[in-house]
Order: C-alpha cells, then structure tokens, then sequence
C-alpha cells in the first residue's frame, strides 16, 4: 500500500512537527485545496452553492470556533447563535457606515467585535463551569436576540425590523447582494474557512492550544503547574467567538442577504452547532468539517431521496431528520464520544498496518 510511514524520513524537528508528517497526507490536503480553488468554481451551480457549499463553509468556522471553546478547553457554551448575531449586525452596521471599506475588512471587523462581546460573557467561567457556565451562555443566546430585536440602532431603524446586505466587491467581482454570482461567494467564504482552519490548526498544537486542553482535563492540576485560568480561559472565549462572529458575519451578508435576528439566529442554531461538534468529534479541527458536512448533507439527502424520489410529506422527511440526528448523538456519546474524527483516525491507523493485525 502506499499509505505508509516507513520511508518517510524526516531531518529536523520541524519536519518532525508538522501538522502532517505523512507525505500522503499532505499531497491529499494539497489535492482538496487544488479542487477546492480551482475546480469546484468551475462546475458548480446556484443550487450546489446555496444548499450544500455555503452551507457547509459557513457552519465549519461556526464549529471550528465552538470546538476550540467546548472541544479543547472544555466550557460549554450555549450561546453560538447569539455570537452568530453579534457578527452578523456588527457586519452589517458596518458596512452601512463605511460604504468604501473593503467588506473582507468588514468581516474580520465583525469577528474582532464579537470577539470582544465573547470576552465579556466568558467572564463567569472564571468561577463556574459544567451545567452552570452552559446556563450562563444560555443567558447570553436569548439577551443577544433580544438586544437586537428590541434596539433599533442595530437594524438602523427599519420598519420591518429586518437587516439587508448591501451590494459589496471584492476586485470589481460581486459577493453580496442580489447580483451575486455563485462562484464568487463560494470563493469569499472559501478563503475565509482556509486562513480559520489554517489558524485554529496552529493554534491549538502550539502552546495556547497545550493550555486550553490542560484547562479542560484538570483546571485545579493546570493552574498548580503554571498554567494562567483567566488567560487561558478568556483566550478560548475570545477566539472561540471571533470564528464564530465572521461565521454569522458571513450567515448574513454572503448567504442569506437579509435576516431576522429571531428567526435566523435563535436556539435551534446554537444547538445545531453543537451537534456538528459532538458527532463531527470534539477536540478536532477535522471533526468540525466532518460535523458540518454531515448535518448539512443529511437534510439534503433526505429531502431528495425521500422526498423527490419516494414521494414522502416534507414533514415526515423533517421529523426523520430529528430522529437520525438524536440516535446520532446518543449513539456517538456513548460508543464513540470523540465522534467522527476518531473514526477516521482508527481507520487510517488500520489502512498504514494493512494487511497486518492492528
């Protein structure tokens, strides 16, 4: 087989650290990049775009943000539809206000805001943590949607109460707005989950990362040991938040191009987050991707084979969607708590041994 590690030498610890010390796993996130950039904006259409890619990109920032949080230093959160929306007005008021300002600055903007908003509410896990730190986030999802509901500044004072994306350009080329083309804002939100992935990835196997998951195996060893609780902690909440905000900044402007805060960003998408983590695998980077790829392609599949081709009520495909997901999770949490992640790591482990015993 040609998945093997013997050969593969390496002369320096920097080749030794790599984020992949496997030829063949490097050529093959060489290969998904190649396709990513280069082939996909080529055959794809709007209904790939806005069913399954934008989808998907979008909601893999989201839980990039909430497994550095939940995955690997360990607060729960339940608030990410409320920081979701934090990026989203952020983005908005944004670009209402600097018209001139290039809107790849105005997403970064929107996550550094919900960054801070992130600090804010990450203060209470400085003295509680478990169920009570996932009440407290709790708290913040419903103030949140309530603050931008019931403040007009944020919706700039419209009658309906509903925000709209402006027409934006990057290089004379569409992104937002109604004359958007479909590669176009596949590639924005595709740049944008590269640098995060490529960040968090580095975050977390560097020194920051050693911290946060000192924190979320043992807080009370980890501070005996060096380790600062309210840098770590505060790290995580502000990092955590900043991906999650240029995800709901993104949600906005690129996907949906108008949104209410209640409809679009309310309970259900926190917990559809949280869902893409633990069966997607916390503590991973890939579980993240694997998660979003999952609960995206789930509804789609089911709507067009039950649905399109068996001739099922929408409803009925819906509610199975809830049942698939729910036995997921049970499932995963307790026969395979790290979620899909692990399940393709045993699985590489057993294809470099092949056809020897594990």
């Amino acid at each position: 087989m040609f998945y093997r590690e013997a050969g593969d030498f390496k002369t320096s610890y920097t080749d030794d650290n790599q984020t992949f010390p496997i030829k063949f796993d490097r050529y093959r996130y060489y290969f998904v990049l190649f396709a990513a950039f280069c082939v996909i904006p080529f055959i794809i259409n709007d209904y790939w775009v806005n069913a399954v890619f934008m989808p998907f990109l979008i909601y893999a920032i989201a839980a990039i943000g909430l497994n550095i949080l939940v995955g690997y230093c360990g607060q729960v959160s339940l608030g990410t539809g409320g920081f979701m929306a934090v990026g989203a007005y952020a983005v908005y008021k944004l670009m209402t206000a600097f018209p001139e300002v290039n809107i790849f600055f105005h997403v970064l903007l929107a996550g550094g805001v919900t960054a801070i908003v992130g600090v804010l509410f990450g203060l209470p896990s400085l003295r509680i943590k478990g169920f009570y730190l996932a009440v407290a986030t709790l708290a913040a999802q419903f103030f949140l949607v309530w603050l931008f509901n019931k403040v007009p500044w944020f919706y700039n004072y419209s009658a309906s109460g509903q925000i709209s994306s402006p027409e934006r350009t990057v290089f004379g080329i569409a992104v937002t707005g109604a004359n958007t083309s479909a590669w176009a804002s596949y590639l924005f939100c595709l740049v944008f989950v590269t640098i995060s992935a490529i960040i968090a990835r580095n975050l977390t196997r560097g020194s920051v990362g050693r911290k946060w998951m000192a924190i979320r195996d043992m807080d009370i060893a980890a501070e005996i040991i060096g380790v600062d609780p309210l840098r770590s902690k505060l790290s995580a909440f502000a990092v955590s938040s900043f991906f999650i905000g240029v995800s709901g900044a993104l949600f906005f402007a690129v996907y949906l191009g108008a949104v209410e805060v209640g409809e679009a960003f309310g309970i259900n998408k926190s917990f559809l987050v949280l869902f893409m983590i633990i069966i997607g695998g916390l503590g991973s980077i890939f579980g993240a991707f694997a998660g979003a790829a999952f609960l995206v392609l789930l509804p789609v599949l089911l709507k067009n084979v039950l649905v399109g081709t068996l001739g099922w009520p929408t409803d009925m495909a819906a509610h199975l969607e809830f049942i698939i997901v729910g036995a997921l999770i049970i499932i995963f949490l307790i026969a395979e708590p790290h979620g899909l992640a692990q399940l393709w790591r045993v699985a590489k482990e057993k294809l470099r041994l092949w056809p020897f015993p594990h």
